[in-house]
């Protein structure tokens, strides 16, 4: 198992090195950024306003509004799928690979990424296509296919895209990932808590019986239940480490300069931090960042696609709050929170993803174990049901809708061995897979950068706002 996890590391080192996928993923959002004339700041009130408004019930459709899902139902579904234990055990990994300035490269792929989300939701939205079930479908599969004049490239690229995200879903962050960081999160919980060392294999089986119960009624039961759950578990978990940064204040300063400084100049070794190099620092920022917020990946648009709206841009701007809510407020607060502890030096925790999170809160705010453990088990859990969708719809494009129901038992399965695996190998898999998945996207997205354009300039043409 050694021999194998460094073998994956190896080649996770090899794709995201600063001038492999960092560098795709920073320039094709650059270029978005720019096409769209900085979408990401101009439209992000946009965003805020149609999210508050489907928060609140309210969002506004009118009778040629088409699609399956309302945009606000997309978008918690986006976000269940976003804000997982990325947001907790990746940003902890981040840290202990590449130190600090690893947070500082996961901002600066957020700040590009929301111009690469706003793309990817209103292509999935302009290139959706009705199965042969009568539902719905979107996603980089169908984007790539039509919308790349070479039809052989194009065929070749979404059948790539569909494999790849097929076995990230299984393998790698929508699965294994998850279940292994609820894992650990829920036993650092229990030990802290009552002295108990617990298997892991206790809080993966519970996780997967309850994944398996929601499967079974498709999207709608997934969107149905993201919308009730993603609003109540983000702010349970912001306000947890609203509480910590506010008791731990006087440190906020120091820890924001240092996240800066080591961007540039990496922290040398310290108590149990090996040290790190500035390719680790940058890898290790981006790559958790793209883990977490998805943008560039493709995995998003198959939800953003189906949505309710009246034009593709409407679920842009949806697009666009999304990366922020789960990079800049989630992902920062968890940073903010680790820093501070210090415990990220500590060699007790080298090895560790979500529990070093459990154990840095726990620092200051009673029962915080507690908290992150449940909120752990809220973030994977919403995860595992969209990323469910997301594999489901990858293999229905490949094969078709007979072999649905087979891959939702397997991708049930997973989810127990995930629980057991190694931290180390489980996220190599995870960020490895993300990589392979987005590379046809982003090639895709580069030849329709002048479709995006074009649909952006309608909307602004018909929006007064």
């Amino acid at each position: 198992m050694t021999s194998l996890t460094e073998q994956i590391q190896a080649v996770d080192s090899f794709i995201w090195q600063p001038f492999v996928m960092p560098l795709v993923l920073v320039v094709v959002g650059g270029l978005l950024t720019l096409a769209t004339g900085f979408v990401q700041i101009r439209r992000f009130p946009t965003g805020v306003k149609l999210a508050l408004r489907g928060a609140l019930g309210r969002t506004p459709t009118t009778d040629d509004g088409t699609g399956t899902i309302t945009q606000f139902q997309a978008l918690s579904t986006a976000l269940a799928s976003t804000v997982g234990n990325g947001n907790i055990g990746g940003v902890a990994t981040a840290i202990l690979i590449g130190g600090p300035g690893a947070i500082f490269w996961m901002w600066v792929t957020a700040a590009v990424g929301m111009a690469t989300k706003y793309a990817e939701a209103v292509l999935g939205v302009h290139y959706r296509v009705t199965r042969e079930t009568g539902e719905l479908a979107s996603g980089p599969m169908y984007y790539i296919s039509q919308g790349i004049p070479n039809k052989s490239l194009g065929r070749v690229l979404s059948y790539l895209f569909a494999f790849f995200g097929a076995c990230a879903a299984l393998f790698g962050t929508g699965n294994m990932a998850q279940s292994n960081t609820i894992a650990r999160t829920f036993a650092e919980a229990v030990r802290t808590l009552i002295g108990i060392e617990t298997p892991l294999w206790i809080p993966g089986l519970l996780i997967t019986a309850a994944v398996g119960l929601v499967l079974v009624g498709g999207i709608r039961r997934i969107a149905s239940v993201a919308e009730r759950l993603v609003p109540a578990m983000i702010v349970l978990y912001v306000f947890t480490a609203a509480l910590y940064i506010l008791l731990n204040l006087t440190e906020v300063p120091g820890v924001l300069s240092l996240i800066v400084s080591n961007a540039f100049n990496p922290a040398a070794a310290v108590g149990g931090f090996a040290g790190a190099s500035v390719a680790q620092v940058i890898a290790a920022g981006v790559s958790r960042g793209v883990l977490s917020n998805e943008a560039g990946m493709g995995s998003a648009p198959i939800a953003h696609g189906i949505a309710k709206v009246n034009h593709p841009s409407d679920q842009g701007v949806i697009g666009i709050f999304e990366v922020f809510v789960d990079t800049i407020l989630v992902c920062s607060m968890t940073a903010f929170v680790i820093l501070t502890s210090g415990l990220w030096t500590d060699a007790a925790y080298q090895g560790s993803s979500g529990d070093l999170t459990a154990a840095a809160l726990s620092t200051s705010v009673p029962l915080a174990s507690l908290v992150v453990a449940l909120c752990s088990f809220l973030f994977g859990f919403s995860t595992l049901i969209g990323w469910s969708y997301y594999g489901e719809k990858c293999v229905e494009y490949m094969f078709g809708s007979l072999v649905v129901r087979p891959y939702r038992i397997l991708f049930t399965a997973m989810i127990l061995v995930g629980s057991i695996v190694s931290v180390p190998l489980v996220w190599a898999i995870g960020t490895l897979l993300n990589g392979f998945m987005a590379l046809p996207n982003l090639l895709a997205i580069v030849f329709l950068i002048g479709t995006v354009r074009k649909l952006n300039a309608s909307y602004n043409d018909n929006r007064s706002t």
